[in-house]
């Protein structure tokens, strides 16, 4: 039961920091019919974490455990001293308060007892951002060190991550606060994310549903089980939803599988039929990933991190919509500007390609309600102005390594040209996706679309009263945003290191939003369906068979992964158990560097590729190393030579006979610790361990005698 404890006492401290911020909340969010109680503790989590992150850069509070508990203290005073502005006498929404918590709290406990069956950080992007996680919770100020490029002569103070790394902060933030181990608090963070997006999905479908009964249909009385049906739908089909893929469940597949047709199987349910992750890999060349593969194989990584904070913009931009509509003073449209750059800014810092994502949706959504006038003028420059002052102490220190734009299928008038300002046409650089895979993806959102659209011919032909509204207006910008991100990378891409690949980051990111953006709105062209007086049978037929094929991705994705039936000998959310299972002397090494080691001192250890298990120190303690995964080092600095001449010289302080040049390389990168374990003298097949054993301190043996650490000076 060790999941379960670990769990409920990080639970409890998320269950306090959302009541401690739930009378803001409430006071932002005050005509949602929950007053956006399911918001609370991503704001809470937000504000903290980027007052820490600003009080770090500044240099004015050390990221240090008494620093936030000392913050927190002065929140609690200022809530107190203000404490009349914040409450009201209205009467709390508890019923859907007490929903939201038990959703979140159910959603929390089931996720964990899934992770807790597997719940290694391994494989895939797991040390990377793990390792951002542990720099980040070594650093005193920031910006926090790159745990894979060490200092060197030209940097001595080291290389700041040159990665969006806020989300990993905000995790960082909670380790902190909790006291909790870092390899458990890496998985209640993802944990959480699952919880905190089923919540905030829920309150925002929900309150949709209850604006337009209330605005629209003008009825007092709205049943809270109706709207919290429609609530549900959407936290499902967003957070745990596939795509249409699924259909291959009833088939023998397509050539890149091999799934066991239904009808071969005994039983009615049998996960190793279907191969979860072609859905996300489906046209060749591309990643299309959504939410519920994301929680299934656990990278936390950016665009798993921002899903709170995308909720929660979306939800706010709602919020404006419904405040503005009648009163559009100025004073009243910066009041809410201010803000929206502010969660820009955030989306920005924590997944680079949400940030002009969310700026274009405020953007269109700003223009749609106000028109273009000096107002939305006004709006727009102070949303610009926040997202430059907010993200400041974050793009202070970072290098973007986006090299330009391309065109994907060049004309040869383009091709010939192959540059032009910051865009690129490659003529080799040409995939188009087959309409029938196209739809097979997005078939379920393009359907709810078209419904959308017939609902709104059908108003206007019966000319109902309902046929202009905030909320019909809002869901149909949602649509058309989104519908464009998907269509975006059939005609251009950004440009990375990736030749086959060219557009799978592009496609990836941008479909990732488009995800869940039509998620929201697909959920309400569904209630909106459900209030024609004559409903088309055909029609609902085609939304319940396609809802089923959504929903039922997650029964094969997580059996797939997790070993449910046949549980492991210890259910445990510690995240690297695997390493003390099969590479007992790395995790001594490990243990033995995050108890007796502190600040940043480099350490030395096997270089290997990306996705690979080295660097597992560096990963699993936040020292920096030499040097790191190439590629992954390659696509942050825009080099592949940052990583690539330092690897030789690697290779020569394990295997050089030479001891005056082992110091020399030493000192150049202001080695401290010196790792020698089974995976260096995998990799460095001519290891000299006698040169280390007769020339250098060893302060550190494994019980097996296996691995050692050695003191370089």
């Amino acid at each position: 039961m060790d999941w379960f404890f670990q769990s409920f006492f990080w639970y409890l401290s998320l269950f306090l920091l959302g009541l401690l911020f739930y009378p803001f909340t409430k006071k932002v969010f005050s005509n949602f019919v929950d007053y956006g109680y399911a918001f609370s503790k991503t704001i809470a989590i937000l504000l903290l974490s980027y007052t820490v992150f600003l009080f770090g850069f500044l240099k004015i509070m050390p990221f240090e455990r008494i620093s936030l508990f000392g913050l927190i203290g002065v929140l609690i005073i200022i809530l107190f001293v203000y404490r009349q502005k914040f409450f009201d006498k209205e009467k709390n929404p508890w019923f859907f308060i007490i929903l939201e918590e038990v959703l979140f709290l159910s959603s929390f406990l089931i996720y964990a007892y899934v992770r807790a069956h597997e719940p290694s950080i391994r494989s895939l992007e797991k040390f990377m951002d793990f390792g951002f996680i542990n720099s980040i919770l070594r650093s005193k100020f920031f910006p926090p060190i790159d745990m894979w490029l060490s200092a060197d002569p030209s940097n001595p103070g080291g290389y700041p991550i040159n990665y969006y790394y806020f989300g990993h902060l905000t995790s960082a933030f909670l380790i902190k606060l909790t006291g909790v181990k870092a390899s458990i608090g890496y998985n209640l963070s993802l944990i959480t994310i699952l919880s905190v997006g089923i919540t905030s999905i829920f309150s925002l479908c929900a309150n949709l549903v209850y604006f337009f009964i209330k605005t629209i249909l003008k009825q007092e009385h709205v049943n809270k089980m109706l709207i919290s049906v429609y609530g549900l739908i959407g936290a499902l089909v967003v957070n745990l939803g596939g795509n249409l893929h699924t259909i291959y469940l009833f088939t023998k597949g397509y050539p890149n599988e091999s799934p066991i047709p239904y009808w071969q199987i005994m039983s009615w349910f049998n996960p190793t039929k279907y191969w979860y992750p072609n859905a996300t890999r489906f046209i060749p060349f591309t990643i299309h990933e959504f939410p519920s593969y994301s929680y299934t194989v656990a990278d936390l990584h950016g665009h798993v991190l921002d899903i709170p904070f995308v909720i929660l913009i979306i939800a706010f931009l709602f919020l404006i919509i419904t405040k503005i509509k009648d009163n559009l003073e100025t004073k009243k449209i910066i009041r809410f500007s201010i803000p929206t750059g502010f969660l820009i800014a955030i989306l920005y810092m924590t997944n680079a390609f949400d940030g002009p994502i969310y700026f274009l949706v405020a953007f269109l959504l700003l223009l749609f309600f106000i028109g273009w006038n000096i107002r939305f003028l006004i709006a727009i420059g102070s949303v610009i102005i926040s997202i430059i002052a907010f993200s400041f102490p974050f793009v202070y220190k970072f290098k973007a390594f986006v090299t330009g734009i391309g065109l994907n299928c060049p004309p040869n008038f383009l091709s010939n040209l192959k540059t032009l300002g910051p865009f690129i046409f490659i003529k080799e650089n040409c995939q188009l996706s087959p309409l029938w895979m196209f739809f097979v993806l997005w078939g379920f959102f393009l359907t709810s679309f078209g419904i959308f659209i017939y609902i709104k011919l059908q108003d206007k032909k019966y000319n109902k009263k309902y046929f202009q509204n905030d909320v019909d207006g809002f869901i149909l910008v949602l649509f058309l945003i989104s519908i464009a991100l998907i269509f975006i990378p059939e005609f251009f891409y950004v440009k990375d290191i990736y030749p086959a690949h060219f557009r799978a980051n592009t496609m990836f990111k941008l479909g990732y939003q488009a995800f869940i953006i039509m998620g929201i709105a697909s959920t309400y062209a569904i209630y909106r369906f459900s209030l024609q007086d004559k409903k088309n049978n055909y029609i609902t037929t085609i939304i319940v068979l396609m809802l089923f094929l959504v929903l039922i991705y997650p029964f094969f994705s997580f059996p797939s992964y997790y070993p449910l039936k046949n549980k492991p000998a210890n259910i445990t959310l510690d995240g690297v158990l695997w390493i003390k299972n099969e590479k007992l002397q790395d995790s001594e090494i490990i243990e033995y560097f995050n108890r007796y080691i502190k600040g940043q001192p480099i350490i030395l250890e096997a270089q290997g590729d990306s996705y690979t298990d080295y660097e597992r120190i560096s990963a699993n303690t936040g020292l920096p190393t030499i040097a790191g995964w190439w590629v992954h080092e390659w696509l942050w600095r825009g080099s592949a030579d940052v990583v690539g001449k330092r690897i030789p010289e690697i290779g020569q302080i394990y295997e050089s006979n030479n001891l005056s040049l082992t110091k020399k390389l030493l000192k150049k990168y202001k080695v401290k610790y010196i790792v020698i374990s089974d995976m260096e003298r995998e990799r460095y097949k001519d290891l000299k361990e006698n040169k280390f054993n007769k020339n250098f301190k060893k302060i550190f043996v494994t019980t097996n005698k296996k691995g050692a650490v050695y003191q370089a000076n």
